[in-house]
């Protein structure tokens, strides 16, 4: 007798149930969506330009002198951790030993992921500020934590921190704050007043801290980037991520890092080390010497990227859009309300075919997507005759 076969299905869901929420996510839909319509991309934040050419040609030269293009160490390249540990003296008077306290990483989203398998125990409750990158919610899921959001809400102009509604959130099963600044998607910048008293609730509730700082080099006006790190009882609770993409537009080299004390980082670099190993070999000889370049590049980014935020609050204005104006990172977030609608996806599926510009709806970065619902994205790390040829389509939803 023939053995019969099953024509039905697993028995159960494919995917693994902690990611059971998250799909593609939007930045593929929408830039997928831009180039079907051949729309302009302000959605995903990446430049339309490629960094320094000195940078660029230090990878070439990498690549061809052999450095790199094997297996690099785990940690990373010695000449990288050392420029890391250098920059943050240069720029924040801190000390990081580059052989114990420094990890490179591939990108700032393993650093996050790689911090979060590290430090979080099914069960454990992580705060994260809300709207949120997407890829905290997943990374949290994978180690099997709760997500507890914490949302930031406009006043006066801004998206604020409520610190009364953060310090209510800590409860006894909270293991670590996630936190965000420059804050992507609200362009808001901690100010010194909010880092200490994040930093005392930490302190007095023993948490541990993961602070995302991809943007520390893009603040404007009188906002100032101030490491959480530097303030008291933080130095052996904090690990401290930035990346090279931002601040040097070389976005698809993924060379990010982390910085903390050595039993921090020690238990990062065992997770890191289970996910991509190592990556980008001659692009970390790159970055090194990126990371050396004179302060006047730095100054130089800075004030290029506030122009173009400038060009493109105005327009966003000029359109329609109530505009929260930020105080760093590159994305402008908008309320679509004065424009008669409420509803951020539908505006932004739309938006290809009514204006050829590509926008995020800035619900898909809250659990509470009800407060997001209104608020739109847009990125100005392009071109400036790109953002004004956003401005002038953008003007048409009016017209």
């Amino acid at each position: 007798m023939a053995a019969m076969t099953s024509t039905s299905g697993p028995s159960r869901p494919l995917l693994n149930r902690r990611l059971a929420e998250f799909g593609t996510t939007i930045f593929a839909e929408m830039s997928a969506l831009a180039v079907r319509t051949g729309a302009l991309n302000l959605g995903q934040g990446f430049p339309d330009t490629d960094g320094p050419e000195a940078v660029r040609e230090a990878a070439v030269r990498a690549l061809r002198d052999g450095r790199g293009n094997q297996y690099p160490p785990g940690p990373g390249v010695p000449e990288l951790r050392t420029a890391i540990s250098d920059h943050q003296r240069r720029f924040h008077g801190l000390s990081f030993d580059p052989d114990t306290e420094v990890l490179v990483t591939a990108g700032a989203t393993e650093a996050i992921a790689a911090s979060l398998l590290a430090l979080v125990e099914p069960g454990d409750e992580v705060i994260a500020l809300e709207p949120y990158y997407d890829s905290y919610a997943a990374s949290i899921a994978m180690a099997g934590g709760t997500r507890v959001p914490v949302t930031l809400r406009p006043r006066d102009g801004a998206f604020r921190l409520d610190l009364d509604e953060l310090r209510d959130a800590v409860t006894p099963r909270t293991r670590l704050l996630l936190l965000n600044t420059p804050h992507n998607p609200t362009g808001t910048v901690l100010t010194r007043a909010e880092l200490a008293e994040i930093a005392r609730l930490a302190v007095e509730r023993d948490l541990l801290v993961v602070t995302d700082e991809v943007y520390e080099h893009l603040v404007y006006d009188d906002a100032e980037h101030i490491p959480l790190v530097t303030f008291p009882g933080m130095r052996d609770r904090t690990v401290t991520i930035s990346s090279a993409g931002k601040t040097f537009s070389f976005t698809g080299w993924k060379v990010g890092w982390v910085t903390a004390p050595a039993p921090l980082t020690a238990a990062v670099r065992s997770a890191k080390q289970f996910l991509t190993y190592v990556a980008s070999g001659p692009f970390q000889y790159a970055i090194a010497e990126a990371l050396a370049l004179p302060d006047s590049y730095f100054a130089e980014l800075r004030s290029g990227m506030e122009a173009k935020r400038d060009l493109l609050v105005k327009g966003l204005g000029d359109a329609g859009f109530g505009v929260y104006r930020p105080s760093g990172t590159y994305f402008v977030t908008t309320d679509i309300r004065p424009l008669g609608t409420d509803d951020g996806f539908a505006f932004c599926r739309a938006l290809p075919s009514r204006a050829g510009v590509v926008a995020i709806p800035n619900a898909v970065f809250y659990d509470h997507q009800g407060e997001g619902a209104p608020y739109v994205r847009f990125a100005f790390c392009k071109r400036e005759e790109v953002l004004r040829d956003a401005v002038t389509r953008l003007g048409r939803i009016t017209a």
